[in-house]
């Protein structure tokens, strides 16, 4: 096909998805996973709670972002759909409600669906009165004593509430007039309480109890009206880096703003409230109609994922079978840092094992050999391990420098401590540089190997955290190239001092560079397929808003290059439309795992070029972050990574398709089912399954391994 570039203008706003209605089209598909009956009946809960979760943060980040907007009169229509602040406020308001009803009414079906597993979530006056008795000794001694009750008058204004906190409004007759008050819930007491009777399990919510027993906190006088509300605050406030002496007291006093910042959305319990009662609620905090929402349940659906816990131990059948990640085939049984001597490894989590990355820190802080150990901290788990080798490697003399990205969105507090503490152990910490976040995911560990120092380094599209790699698809390359070593020294040089952005062999680093390479790449791409015919481009991400990609993206397609692209979540370019995207399909696969690994991959005339990236297709990492994207060069990790997004192209389970319109169906042929992630975890299982054949004798194991971390899945396959 003959490229149309002339007949058509790319900037009509009807060729592209708006960002945010885009992600909340994402935010449904999570929750079309808790009506999948594939999925067992806890899991589908735990997804109703994952929709609410994702949606608090959308409303304190990108709807907070759109009402300053609005408040400072900015009427500018974004750079694709061309909405205004205001007319994506309205869009937000109609298709978010919509989803949310589709929310609550998949709740309650759930709820149902307990019933007949023996668990009922009732009010207090639905118990049998045993349990009745049993509830008001638990208030009276768990919960009455954390209460205050905040009286509203002339001498008492509205209270500035929490972020997020669930509160009961109160109208009181005090027989002069009727007064108002508010009962914020603390937030570190359980949301639920649970009883047992005969077989039966019942579930009250705390905002239920305390309603129920409200009288033990306005004594003497009568109580006439109850209703349980949410507020959602802006979150997004500015850190002001400039002038900053010590980031991290800036950061501190930042997360002190976060909790009162001004309110976005109203969520009111609609079973208890009218608009009437909830109007001078919306006077005092300054919400609008399109801010308010009447919900048909309980506030705050993320507690589902602590009722998941909760059931889980007597419901484990109606929980996902247990899957442990399985030994990397990549690496089998041998000792990382011997192996990458010889070639690259390659790690594709959660299906294979993170303990390899975690065991590559901790025993290069252990061994005497080592000089170095650098790395880059994005977000990092509560307890982690990682964080404890680089405290002892700091102890023992090694030279450690850790770049703690503060500026981690709501992981800002947890990155303070562990900035602290390491620098209290001696590591040498940078916060990364001003106003770009470092989101690269890299480690550099250097060693004395037969009289020379070597450089092994893992580059990753994933955080260094053990918790979310069991949950996150990602992927990593532990390599000794020299070309990638150097470039992972001149990196950590470029952060930690004064020296221009260097020159690199191998490694694009944002800002700016990965999206000249994309446009570079999708330019050679263009000529190829009008000189061969056989462009093709393959591109994974989480999200895909840069309009020069996107552009870029139609001119290829308008010149007949096929281009796959697997996106999970924001797509702002629709496929299929005839000379514009008619050669782009997009495809989103969510499922039990999230993903998260980004791939990139250029035909090239078969001389093909492939990526992995710590970096979506976003405008923010392009030009806000400082991100790396690195080649893949070893053939059979190359072949494997092309392999696996041709799986996920095929996946008719999981996979949902975008229409020339933007909206997105299951994908639906005669081909046998097939879901992607349950393949590999099939895979991997059955490639562990040798591994765990070949350790059962001792002789197959090299002694170098034996104080690996093969040793020790070895050593717990025989108890």
């Amino acid at each position: 096909m003959q490229s149309n570039l002339g007949e058509n203008n790319l900037n009509l706003p009807q060729y592209y998805n708006n960002r945010e209605l885009s992600w909340l089209d994402f935010n449904f598909r999570v929750l079309q996973e808790a009506k999948d009956q594939n999925n067992p009946l806890l899991e589908q809960l735990n997804f109703v709670s994952i929709f609410s979760s994702n949606l608090d943060e959308f409303f304190m980040v990108r709807v907070a972002g759109l009402q300053d907007q609005v408040k400072m009169g900015y009427d500018k229509p974004e750079n694709k759909a061309q909405l205004t602040p205001g007319e994506q406020l309205d869009q937000i308001k109609i298709k978010n409600s919509k989803y949310v009803d589709l929310q609550y009414k998949r709740y309650n079906e759930l709820v149902e669906e307990l019933k007949d597993h023996n668990v009922e979530i009732v009010k207090p006056e639905e118990l049998p009165e045993s349990l009745l008795q049993q509830l008001e000794k638990e208030f009276k001694t768990n919960i009455l004593p954390t209460l205050t009750p905040l009286g509203i008058d002339a001498y008492h204004p509205f209270p500035k509430l929490n972020n997020k906190s669930l509160n009961i409004f109160v109208d009181i007759d005090t027989e002069d007039a009727i007064n108002s008050a508010i009962v914020q819930i603390p937030s570190l007491i359980p949301r639920f309480s649970a009883f047992n009777e005969g077989d039966k399990q019942y579930i009250v919510m705390i905002e239920d109890v305390i309603t129920f027993f409200i009288n033990h906190l306005f004594t003497g006088f009568e109580v006439l009206n109850t209703f349980t509300f949410r507020i959602t605050r802006n979150a997004d406030l500015t850190i002001h880096e400039d002038g900053a002496e010590d980031l991290l007291i800036e950061i501190e006093r930042f997360l002190k703003e976060r909790m009162s910042g001004s309110a976005v959305r109203l969520e009111v319990d609609g079973r208890q409230a009218t608009y009437e009662d909830v109007a001078w609620i919306i006077n005092q905090l300054d919400v609008h109609d399109n801010d308010l929402y009447f919900l048909d349940g309980p506030l705050d659906l993320t507690m589902l994922s602590d009722l998941v816990g909760h059931l889980s131990n007597k419901l484990k059948h109606l929980k996902y079978n247990k899957y442990v990640p399985q030994i990397p085939s990549s690496l089998g049984n041998n000792d990382v840092f011997d192996l990458s001597l010889k070639r690259d490894i390659f790690f594709h989590h959660p299906y294979e094992s993170f303990e390899p990355i975690v065991d590559f820190i901790r025993e290069a802080a252990d061994d005497p050999n080592t000089i170095a150990i650098k790395q880059t901290l994005y977000r990092v788990s509560k307890d982690s391990p990682i964080i404890n080798s680089l405290k002892e490697a700091a102890e023992k003399g090694k030279q450690v420098t850790v770049l703690v990205e503060l500026k981690a969105r709501f992981d800002e507090e947890n990155n303070v401590h562990w900035a602290r503490m390491l620098e209290d152990a001696g590591c040498h910490v940078i916060y990364g540089m001003t106003h770009l976040k470092t989101h690269s995911k890299i480690s550099l560990v250097v060693k004395r190997v037969n009289n020379k120092l070597t450089s092994f380094v893992h580059l990753g599209t994933g955080n260094y955290n053990d918790k979310t790699a069991k949950l996150y698809t990602d992927m990593g390359i532990i390599t000794t190239n020299e070309e990638i070593a150097e470039d992972a020294i001149k990196f950590f040089n470029y952060l930690s001092g004064y020296s221009m952005k260097p020159e690199y062999n191998k490694l694009i680093v944002a800002p700016f560079d990965i999206r000249d390479i994309f446009l570079k790449r999708i330019d050679t791409e263009i000529q190829a397929h009008k000189e061969h015919g056989n462009g093709k481009i393959i591109m994974k991400m989480n999200s895909l808003t840069d309009k020069e990609i996107i552009l870029k993206l139609f001119e290829a397609s308008c010149a007949g290059v096929k281009v796959q692209l697997i996106i999970r979540g924001i797509c702002c370019l629709k496929p299929g439309i005839p000379g514009v995207s008619e050669n782009i399909e997009v495809v989103s696969i969510v499922g039990r795992f999230l993903e998260h690994s980004r791939i990139y991959y250029f035909h090239n005339n078969g001389d093909e070029k492939i990526y992995l990236s710590s970096a979506d297709a976003m405008t923010r990492n392009m030009i806000k972050r400082v991100e790396i994207l690195f080649p893949v060069e070893d053939r059979e990790i190359a072949k494997r990574l092309l392999d696996f997004m041709n799986l996920q192209l095929s996946d008719n389970q999981k996979g949902r398709y975008q229409d020339s319109e933007g909206n997105y169906h299951y994908v639906q042929n005669d081909l046998s089912p097939l879901d992607s992630q349950a393949y590999l975890m099939k895979e991997s299982i059955d490639t562990g399954l040798k591994f765990k054949k070949a350790v059962s004798q001792p002789q197959n194991v090299p002694v170098a391994s034996r104080n690996s971390w093969f040793s020790k899945i070895r050593n717990s396959f025989r108890k």
